[in-house]
């Protein structure tokens, strides 16, 4: 990119990765047809990490330091967990009902920092998780006779991907962001394996085409958003990633005839608006606790 604006270039950078992981979630459906989900986890965690190396190459040998293997592994297991439920929610529930499920993360971050970080959350956040959570029941209605228990599958890979996103804050503590990523792949390759093997069938024609796109678009979104979240402030790019739901609905009506119900629609719709005020938020206290940090540091000691 060569625009010098650094918030015209994060927004640049999220849009591109709202396509790139639009286009993940395409591939995913395209290779559910003649893939399980186990293998198609796999081939996008082996072709990721293959579109990855160049990108650390640069960092030499240092990338490889750290001391938390077990924090690594213990995190990679309960990613390709998350990874599993959601792939599974692409492949098998209408597309946009998936996508839709996915931003329920942010809701349950929120109360995992809670516990795990011992972030204070107040009222005005906590009525912003409740409200996100209304626009969930709006989409899953449960108890009617539409409901379906992969909505389910669907919310337990948004609550694993919540306390992943716990786990690389703490990590990020100590190991920078390219060991992270790197170790994150590394564990990832071979935990995708075991199960995919149980269900191991070949792909063949144009499926090692949607995996190796599939590859490719995962990692260049994740790629893409970290350098976008280093040049700009999280409330404001926010909701530039929320693009990827009316991209993926509009997908799903061409390639596969999917239209969106009115009742998912509405919920995206509470459930994205809960999010950006969640973001915007956390961003307002975290330029707070910067502001007073000098003032705090000038104090004499009692």
């Amino acid at each position: 990119m060569t625009t010098s604006n650094p918030h015209l270039r994060a927004a640049l950078l999220m849009a591109g990765s709202t396509l790139f992981f639009a286009g993940m979630s395409v591939m995913i459906r395209l290779a559910s047809s003649s893939l399980s989900t186990y293998e198609i986890a796999f081939f996008r965690n082996v072709f990721g990490l293959a579109a990855l190396l160049p990108f650390l190459w640069r960092s030499g040998r240092g990338v490889f330091r750290t001391q938390q293997l077990p924090r690594y592994l213990l995190r990679s297991t309960i990613g390709v967990a998350s990874m599993l439920c959601g792939f599974w929610a692409l492949g098998h529930l209408p597309m946009a009902q998936a996508i839709s499920l996915s931003y329920a993360a942010p809701l349950f971050v929120t109360i995992a920092a809670v516990f795990f970080l011992g972030e204070k959350v107040r009222m005005r956040r906590w009525s912003a998780v409740i409200i996100g959570f209304i626009g969930v029941l709006i989409i899953v209605r449960p108890g009617s006779a539409t409901f379906s228990g992969g909505t389910l599958i669907a919310l337990s890979g948004a609550l694993l991907s919540a306390i992943v996103a716990i786990q690389i804050k703490q990590l990020s503590r100590i190991d920078p962001a390219d060991t992270i990523v790197l170790y994150t792949y590394l564990f990832w390759v071979p935990l995708s394996l075991v199960p995919a093997l149980f269900a191991w069938e070949w792909p063949s024609g144009a499926t090692w085409a949607w995996l190796v796109l599939l590859g490719i678009f995962g990692t260049g979104g994740q790629l893409l958003w970290t350098r976008a979240l280093k040049l700009g402030d999280v409330s404001a790019l926010q909701p530039i990633s929320f693009l990827q739901l009316p991209l993926v609905a509009m997908a799903a009506w061409l390639l596969f005839g999917e239209s969106p119900n009115r009742y998912t629609v509405a919920g995206a719709a509470v459930i994205l608006t809960a999010n950006i005020y969640i973001a915007h938020r956390e961003v307002q206290l975290a330029r707070r606790a910067a502001t007073n940090a000098p003032v705090e540091a000038a104090k004499p000691a009692e």
